[in-house]
């Protein structure tokens, strides 16, 4: 088996309850939501369903929809469970949605082989199988604003700009702490292959689901090994543990760097003073001083119909990553109307939409956007976009910048996502040639 196939094989389980959603109606915009407001990754995956949930329920309280389409709305309860994430998309896959967002890396992988089979465009934003950014070999499936591969390379260039080069990298120790699942174990290969590369060492401590909240042993390990920095791939329950655990055994919390679903509010809140200091990357801001979250305050918040019951927690960071993916899926569906003419558009023209996404600074203006992400641009062969990313850090009342903007290591991540990719056709032969025409040549 190839070996960059090792990191993609894992299911996640964890016990919850399936709601099935209803199906549009004609004349609608069908985005069902998969969330999981319930189990031990609640208090992340609470924040996103209301993020997401609230800019779409803005577009129709304020425009009618997406060019005068009303959007309909629906969640189905997942739990963060690969089986009833799948349950889930069986249950709305008749009602022919636009696009479906998976949540979860788990889930993400078993809909892969489906998407081209059902026509409906997966949209896993910034998780899920990273050789999907490989649109050549999977044409219905996008994983913007850039790839869990591209996070991995961004914290390692981030710790060589912090020794005064990457060559500095030679012979310094960095732990990474995972989820042991598919999410977690998806950007061991990219690390191996870095710390090969630049002469650092990489141990790893798996985090299994049963005892997230108890990591006592895995961070006495850290204490014993003495790393020089520690990444993070954590979710849900695991990652405030993590933080409070980094504190007790009094490991330097500025060099302690989690990837960007690490970094709620309520990851770093529970450790108190002791989390001060603990970075994470981002890629979108925080806070509710953006145009687009006024108007979701007004719009939507004011008129009792958010889903959020605490309005302080509006804009926090989660909050506003739910955000930018229903943004995401907007601007697909308004590009697929522009290309075609028409406003119902189907989940083909969709997949073209993101395919052509062109969000640029402009845009984001108009959108009032601006200086909440970055401009992306999506191509027939990039379905990723490798955005450009930030690192933040607890200030220990919220979340600050630590550093500009700046790219992972595109020039090393592509050509290994492109050797991933064939890889996963060739384990999963026979895999679909790309039959679907290139959205700009069309």
């Amino acid at each position: 088996m190839p070996r960059f196939l090792g990191a993609i094989l894992a299911a996640v389980t964890a016990a919850t309850v399936s709601t099935a959603p209803a199906l549009a109606q004609d004349g609608e915009l069908y985005l069902p939501l998969l969330t999981y407001r319930t189990g031990p990754f609640a208090g992340s995956g609470i924040p996103i369903a209301d993020g997401m949930h609230d800019y779409l329920e803005m577009l129709n309280q304020r425009d009618g929809g997406i060019g005068g389409v009303k959007i309909k709305i629906e969640e189905c309860e997942t739990g963060y469970n690969t089986q009833k994430g799948v349950e889930c998309y069986d249950s709305v896959v008749g009602g022919n949605p636009l696009i479906i967002n998976p949540w979860s890396t788990g889930i993400t992988l078993q809909l892969i082989p489906k998407a081209s089979v059902d026509g409906i465009p997966v949209l896993s934003m910034a998780y899920g199988l990273s050789a999907a950014a490989d649109g050549g070999v999977f044409p219905w499936v996008f994983n913007p604003p850039l790839s869990y591969w591209d996070g991995a390379s961004a914290a390692v260039k981030y710790i060589g700009e912090q020794e005064g080069g990457m060559e500095n990298l030679k012979g310094k120790k960095i732990g990474y702490i995972f989820l042991d699942a598919g999410y977690g174990r998806e950007p061991i290969p990219l690390l191996e292959d870095l710390a090969s590369e630049y002469g650092f060492t990489m141990t790893q401590y798996p985090v299994p689901f049963d005892t997230m909240q108890n990591q006592s042993s895995q961070w006495l390990n850290v204490r014993r090994d003495r790393p020089d920095y520690m990444v993070m791939w954590g979710w849900g329950a695991m990652n405030p543990t993590a933080v409070r655990e980094a504190a007790k055994v009094r490991f330097p919390m500025d060099k302690f760097i989690g990837v960007w679903w690490s970094g709620g509010e309520d990851d770093a809140r529970p450790a108190g003073a002791g989390a001060k200091g603990y970075k994470t990357m981002n890629f979108n801001a925080v806070g509710a001083d953006f145009p687009v979250i006024q108007d979701i305050i007004t719009h939507v918040y004011d008129n009792g119909a958010s889903t959020v019951s605490d309005k302080s927690r509006i804009g926090e960071n989660l909050y506003n990553r739910g955000v930018v993916n229903s943004f995401y899926m907007a601007e697909a569906i308004r590009t697929a109307q522009a290309r075609t003419g028409k406003a119902n558009v189907t989940p083909a023209e969709v997949r073209d939409g993101l395919e052509a996404l062109d969000i640029t600074a402009e845009r984001l203006k108009e959108a009032g956007m601006e200086g909440f992400i970055q401009p992306l641009k999506l191509s027939c062969s990039d379905h990723a976009g490798q955005a450009d990313i930030y690192v933040q850090q607890w200030t220990g009342d919220g979340w600050e910048k630590a550093s500009d903007w700046f790219s992972p290591m595109v020039d090393k991540v592509r050509p290994m996502l492109e050797t991933a990719a064939a890889d996963y056709a060739q384990a999963n032969a026979p895999w679909p040639e790309r039959e679907v025409p290139c959205a700009a040549a069309q």
